[in-house]
């Protein structure tokens, strides 16, 4: 799920934000009016976008950014003249006075992007360490020369054996190398 963070200096504003898009099918996470709440509260989620004005008492909003977690994006809300400022290419700017119609686009498609992102590093095979794959080719080994099993039937055994248990394959192979 995306989490949403509304940053504004006044609460006011912050709420406004918050109201129209909650009224159109968005959860709020939190509402801050300093940066260094927002940090706080980016703290304890796991990624998603922050919408942000462009001075807070405690930072500016490139500070805000340089200090949010990784998995966080940025959506500055200000005024055109602030844009100049704003080269950093991954945070997205909307010109104020804010339309609803021009917000709401805004977050669908970094919501958008956010999610096939994340799909992205989720389907992408995780590297193993070189200890992890010896430990992978010695429960193979063994189970090849006590079971007669060819290396792509060990490495099909080790792979349900992970499956049904609900451990990955590396405490698979270990508890192999454990038991036998």
């Amino acid at each position: 799920m995306l989490n949403l963070i509304i940053a504004f200096p006044k609460i006011d504003d912050a709420k406004v934000i918050k109201n129209v898009l909650i009224r159109n099918g968005y959860e709020v996470d939190a509402t801050c009016t300093t940066g260094a709440q927002v940090i706080a509260t980016a703290n304890d989620l796991d990624g998603g976008i922050v919408i942000s004005a462009y001075r807070f008492t405690d930072m500016f909003y490139s500070d805000l950014h340089n200090y949010l977690p990784k998995g966080f994006e940025m959506l500055l809300v200000a005024s055109p003249t602030k844009f100049e400022d704003c080269i950093n290419n991954d945070i997205v700017c909307l010109g104020k006075p804010i339309k609803t119609q021009d917000l709401l686009n805004t977050i669908q498609m970094m919501t958008y992007n956010y999610t096939r992102r994340r799909r992205k590093l989720r389907e992408k095979p995780k590297q193993r360490t070189q200890e992890e794959k010896e430990i992978i080719s010695k429960a193979k080994r063994l189970l090849m020369d006590r079971n007669n099993m060819t290396e792509e039937e060990a490495h099909r055994y080790i792979q349900k054996t992970s499956m049904d248990s609900g451990t990955n394959i590396v405490e698979t192979a270990q508890m192999i190398l454990c038991l036998m």
